[in-house]
């Protein structure tokens, strides 16, 4: 009897990747195993596509993947499989900026899929944002922005996020999402309200008609919530938070110990 494929979504920074933002032998063995024998891999993160191709091309794959949390849906290999962005307006934008102004800000910016402008000179923070070379712009965001934008990051004094992030929730909870990031770095990302990866991967599911109960997430962090409660199979990491794991209905090995290698050969007798 044939087996129907599975859907499976990988998450990277702290799921797929090890601490070290590389990929395990086991881990690439096994995902390899699993799309030799029939089932559909996919990337969803809150990276832009330029800091995750290369995970792509190292796995070989050949699907849509959901870059931006959500906010930017595509198909690398296929141009006619259409291109979902979902921006925040520019006023909104604007007017966040100069909130975030008034409190102790260290940097603020903004992203339109791969271009990055900064608010302020920043070399811990280019560094972060260098890699797969994007167009860098540096000045006043309220000057150099003339369109809609991806996502924006304020990186903020550790004692301030709540303030600016309790602000967001109040004033613009109808328009915003927001998450902070993994410690150490005190970020908030700002995205469209609404946006999440799960929305990402049902794209990719209805694409591919494959039903919820056939759909494997793997996630450690806030940003991967709505992944996991939407996946058939919703698993946290053994690193993950403790909120992501008492939504998960799964649980695996952590981001070091191959979990996501572990899960897919158990569950799909690799």
């Amino acid at each position: 009897m044939e087996t129907k494929p599975f859907l499976i979504a990988l998450d990277l920074d702290g799921t797929l990747l090890k601490d070290d933002k590389t990929i395990s032998s086991y881990s690439k063995e096994m995902v390899t195993k699993a799309r030799e024998a029939g089932h559909i891999v996919c990337i969803a993160t809150g990276r832009p596509f330029r800091s995750s191709s290369i995970y792509y091309e190292e796995l070989g794959l050949t699907t849509p993947i959901v870059n931006f949390n959500g906010a930017y849906v595509h198909h690398p290999k296929d141009n006619s499989w259409g291109t979902y962005h979902t921006t925040l307006e520019l006023e909104i934008v604007k007017q966040i900026i100069e909130v975030a102004e008034e409190h102790d800000l260290h940097n603020m910016l903004a992203e339109i899929i791969d271009d990055v402008y900064f608010h302020y000179h920043d070399e811990k923070l280019i560094d972060v944002f260098s890699m797969g070379n994007p167009e860098v712009t540096i000045g006043d965001l309220r000057t150099n922005l003339g369109e809609d934008v991806t996502s924006i990051l304020i990186h903020a004094a550790e004692k301030d996020v709540d303030k600016i992030r309790s602000y967001l929730s109040d004033v613009h909870a109808e328009v915003v999402d927001h998450r902070r990031w993994a410690a150490p770095w005190h970020v908030i990302e700002i995205i469209k309200a609404g946006t999440n990866k799960a929305v990402g991967l049902q794209r990719i599911a209805t694409y591919y008609d494959i039903p919820k109960e056939r759909i494997i997430a793997f996630g450690d962090e806030d940003n991967d919530l709505e992944m996991l409660e939407y996946a058939g199979h919703g698993v946290a990491m053994g690193n993950a938070i403790k909120k992501l794991k008492s939504v998960a209905n799964k649980h695996t090995k952590t981001n070091e110990e191959d979990g996501i290698a572990h899960y897919l050969k158990e569950v799909l007798s690799l």
